[in-house]
């Protein structure tokens, strides 16, 4: 019994080279699974991310129409007339008072003295 070992290494070979490119292969299909996981793992972050800017967008579009709807008011409008435009209704009258009467609260500085020195203060001087 005579084994042909030319004919034996050359299948072992093609087994070898097949394994290794099988190996090749899983690895580049792991490689570019990892990297759609990772990818589509930060565009999450950015859906979330939209999402919150969505809903402040539309909390500050609610605000902003109901101050639209404030200043189509005929309320506001009577306020703006009577603010800037000095109007009054009939009937009502109209005081100006001059400035001279106003008066101007002035500040007062206070002194603040810490909490050592009151004690301080109360045990030595006896004020």
């Amino acid at each position: 019994m005579a084994y042909n070992i030319t004919k034996l290494s050359s299948t072992s070979t093609v087994k070898k080279l097949a394994f290794l490119v099988t190996i090749i292969i899983c690895i580049v299909v792991i490689n570019t699974l990892a990297r759609s996981i990772y990818d589509l793992w930060h565009k999450q972050d950015l859906v979330v991310k939209a999402k919150d800017d969505l809903k402040h967008e539309k909390l500050e579009n609610l605000e902003l129409k109901a101050q639209l709807a404030y200043v189509k008011s005929d309320e506001f409008v009577e306020t703006e007339a009577r603010d800037k435009l000095f109007m009054v209704k009939p009937g009502e009258a109209d005081v100006i008072v001059p400035e001279d009467l106003i008066k101007v609260e002035e500040e007062k500085e206070v002194i603040i003295v810490p909490a050592w020195q009151q004690w301080v203060n109360l045990f030595v001087k006896g004020k």
